[in-house]
């Protein structure tokens, strides 16, 4: 499971750093035209080698503008909603406003953009754009009075009819707009912005400045964004070989760990096996005895073994080291309970 989250990390690091360049060359990619009186030598220059996407600024307008069927608005795009409103009687009794959405309808015309120095035609339809309108009626129109028995009819199934509520969304005529697109010219030698079969694509209430900005500053963070889930990845990924590491050390420890300490069994065996001259000898503690080398623990190597292990059996270590153990240092056998030997 950490193996598959951190290669997902990785995966979307390179994604989102890919991304993060894809729009920092979009950003790059898009020519600016301050004044639209230069984009027709532009076109000529410039579109013979590649597609040429440029970003203009300018005011909405049209020829043959669509008029608002409840004001005086003018635009170039229009939608027209309807939403019949009604009063359904519920369980209770009780009356509750219902409305149903009717199929609206969608109005365009042929726009270009004007800048006070020149214009530049859109060919782009009001789908392609995804443009917020603006509300430029919106009228209430109360439901025409009915006969007496069809109304009856109605109040008994437990409906009353108020009207249709009919709202026009547009974009007026004169409205400021931010377009990149392809630059071209059509057949009629006129220059157009259309949307390009590769290439960013876009229509915004956003002056050119800030769109441009705008692109800049997501493409800073995709990159933010790549480096984070990169980190995160590879951390998720080398958290394994860490903990194959960290268990290598311990395993290499223990086992040195355990050469040491069969290494004292081995020479406090030697030592009480060593014949030693009757007299008087010194221990480490400063006292001294008669006789032969004392019996020694293995692990301290200067107290008296006097403690027995169970199950094992085995008697190598004074109390205050068998304590401290879980296993027996002879035999390597769990040690579930220490025994104190009293000699005498």
């Amino acid at each position: 499971m950490i193996h598959l989250a951190g290669f997902t990390c990785c995966l979307g690091g390179i994604a989102l750093y890919l991304l993060s360049r894809n729009t920092g060359g979009v950003v790059k990619s898009i020519t600016r035209v301050h004044h639209l009186k230069d984009l027709e030598q532009l076109v000529e220059v410039e579109s013979k080698v590649f597609p040429l996407i440029i970003a203009v600024s300018g005011n909405v307008g049209s020829e043959t503008p669509i008029k608002c069927e409840h004001s005086d608005i003018l635009g170039v795009f229009l939608k027209k909603t309807a939403e019949q409103q009604v009063l359904r009687r519920n369980w209770r009794f009780s009356w509750v406003r219902k409305s149903t959405l009717m199929q609206p309808m969608t109005k365009e015309v042929p726009w270009y953009l004007d800048d006070g120095t020149g214009r530049v035609n859109v060919a782009v339809s009001q789908g392609e754009i995804g443009l917020a309108l603006t509300v430029g009626s919106d009228v209430f129109e109360k439901a025409e009075p009915v006969s007496l028995v069809q109304g009856t009819l109605d109040y008994l199934k437990g409906l009353k009819i108020l009207g249709v509520r009919r709202v026009e969304h547009i974009v007026p005529i004169g409205t400021p707009l931010t377009v990149v697109g392809e630059a071209v010219k059509d057949g009629m030698g006129n220059v157009r912005i259309q949307k390009p079969e590769q290439g960013p694509f876009y229509v915004s209430y956003v002056p050119l400045d800030q769109l441009i900005s705008k692109l800049g500053e997501w493409s800073r963070r995709f990159k933010y964004a790549s480096m984070g889930l990169t980190v995160v990845g590879v951390i998720l990924l080398s958290k394994p070989v860490i903990k194959y590491i960290l268990k290598k050390i311990e395993d290499t420890l223990e086992r040195r760990r355990r050469q040491l300490l069969q290494k004292r069994v081995v020479d406090a065996a030697a030592r009480r096996a060593k014949p030693v001259t009757r007299g008087l000898e010194h221990r480490s503690d400063g006292t001294s005895r008669d006789g032969d080398v004392p019996d020694l623990c293995v692990i301290c190597l200067d107290q008296k073994y006097n403690t027995a292990f169970v199950q094992c059996g085995h008697m190598c270590c004074c109390l205050t080291c068998s304590l401290r153990l879980t296993t027996c240092p002879l035999c390597r056998e769990r040690i579930q309970q220490v025994l104190k030997i009293y000699r005498h």
